[in-house]
């Protein structure tokens, strides 16, 4: 039989060889394909359309979240990947905390039980494994928009304490659930953008590589404030307060509440004094950003100590909240955003708004999150747990901090995750390249990220980058 040829354009296909035997059915002179002697050559022109998208361009590579995907793909058995904010233990594995084990534990053996006794269960009435799940609240029913209410209720009192007037009031605060710390921020953005048009948001110099692209995406106009001095590799602190008093009277000036990201530089309690002063002396709107409370120093109150300092003072605010840190709650998108409000009347409408705003851009957040911060907190012994273990991640990563600032003294007066080291793209390029050292451009690393066995490692691996790209070296640290 003559081979044949199929022809689609430009491309070429080859049929397999026939087996003359397996295609016989029945006699020879029934079956079509013994009777060919040779096909004929076919050829198909196929005209493509223009696809209506062509008009889109390549969006770049995420600057953080494929620092990840570049570390994965790295072989080098001494790679570190100090790039993405998530905790670590020493053998630099992911860690879920043990009272979210618990409860993930007992959600689990409950989802067995129902499972094993439903058949039973169903035989003898079916709606008593209805009410079960009922009264365990273990249904999966659309949560209100607003989110989880015993969430609500835990998340701010954590942020302002369950003493403070405004929790005990529990009116002068809008709280409502949010998809972690990013989908907070962008609810209050579209806030803004709608209820304070032409505000403008002043943002830290620099500051979290998401907060422009959040203000961007909501049409949220931002200019920055000095905050980062690359002289002393410390707080601009005159620098801040002039630029926030330049600032145009009402701006939104964004705060990082506790471990600012990316330097890991706070301003001091005095400082923060000044701070409140400036903004209220120019009828600014605070907007905290609190991705990190307890898991800075490891203690919540500490962490939330600028947050309830404007709150005394009777200011109105915003506050972003996050769970990712202190909880390991990374993939559960759990926060929050609330607005402090001078009246009752002020926060009930600002909270039906914000409800508004989230009702068509993912109609209401997801439970299993909230219902894990909500059993921690309202537990006595498994709140007690978390702090404990909130206090050993903090103590971890200042163990590691230490070791690592008997070479240079300013990452010891530096708090939480990130350290920024002063290196510039050049020499974190080197620190890639050369040492399998994964981390941002501007040089921020996550020593949430770094085990005490590999600091000596980071250090040599600093040091070489510093000199090797010398010429490139904008401001000198000292070695």
């Amino acid at each position: 039989m003559a081979s044949s040829m199929l022809s689609l354009g430009s491309t070429s296909l080859l049929p397999r060889e026939i087996n003359k035997d397996k295609l016989k059915l029945g006699t020879s002179g029934s079956n079509p394909f013994l009777k060919a002697k040779s096909f004929s050559r076919v050829t198909m022109s196929v005209s493509v359309k223009p696809s209506r998208f062509e008009s889109i361009t390549m969006a770049p590579p995420d600057p953080i979240l494929g620092v990840s995907e570049a570390f994965k793909a790295d072989t080098n058995e001494l790679k570190l990947n100090l790039g993405v904010g998530a905790y670590r233990t020493e053998e630099l594995q992911p860690y879920v905390l043990n009272v979210v084990k618990r409860l993930e534990a007992l959600a689990s053996f409950s989802s067995l039980l129902l499972i094993s006794f439903i058949h039973f269960l169903n035989r003898m009435a079916s709606f008593q494994a209805e009410n079960l799940m009922l009264e365990r609240g273990d249904n999966k029913e659309y949560l209100p928009i607003e989110g989880l209410a015993a969430f609500n209720k835990a998340t701010a009192e954590l942020l302002f304490g369950a003493g403070h007037p405004v929790i005990k009031e529990q009116k002068y605060v809008a709280t409502i659930q949010g998809l972690s710390g990013t989908g907070s921020l962008r609810l209050a953005a579209a806030l803004i953008e709608r209820y304070f048009a032409g505000a403008k948001v002043l943002i830290s110099a620099p500051t979290w590589g998401n907060h422009k692209n959040i203000f961007n995406d909501a049409k949220v106009p931002w200019s920055e404030y000095r905050y980062y001095d690359p002289k002393t590799i410390g707080l601009d602190f005159e620098g801040m307060i002039a630029d926030i008093k330049e600032a145009p009277e009402g701006s939104f000036i964004l705060l990082h509440g506790c471990a600012h990201n990316p330097t890991g530089i706070d301003p001091t309690p005095e400082q923060w004094v000044k701070i409140a002063d400036v903004i209220q002396e120019k009828n600014h709107i605070p907007f905290f950003d609190v991705a990190y409370q307890g898991f800075a120093s490891g203690s919540l109150d500490e962490d939330a100590s600028s947050v309830r300092l404007f709150a005394e003072r009777g200011m109105e605010f915003f506050v972003a909240q996050s769970y990712s840190k202190n909880l390991g709650l990374y993939a559960e998108r759990i926060g929050a955003i609330n607005v402090v409000c001078s009246s009752a009347d002020a926060a009930t409408r600002v909270k039906s708004q914000l409800k508004r705003i989230a009702r068509p851009m993912y109609s209401n957040p997801p439970v299993h999150g909230a219902r894990i911060v909500a059993n921690v907190v309202g537990d006595a012994t498994m709140f007690g747990e978390w702090k404990a273990e909130m206090e050993m991640m903090a103590g971890r990563i200042k163990t590691v901090r230490q070791k690592l600032g008997k070479d240079w003294s300013f990452i010891l007066k530096q708090i939480g995750m990130f350290s920024f080291t002063g290196l510039n793209k050049a020499q974190s390029d080197n620190m890639t390249n050369k040492w399998h050292v994964y981390m941002t451009k501007d040089g921020r690393i996550s020593l949430a990220g770094l085990s005490m066995a590999k600091c000596e490692y980071l250090a040599d691996a600093i040091i070489d980058s510093y000199h090797n790209a010398l010429l490139y070296w904008e401001t000198p640290i000292e070695l």
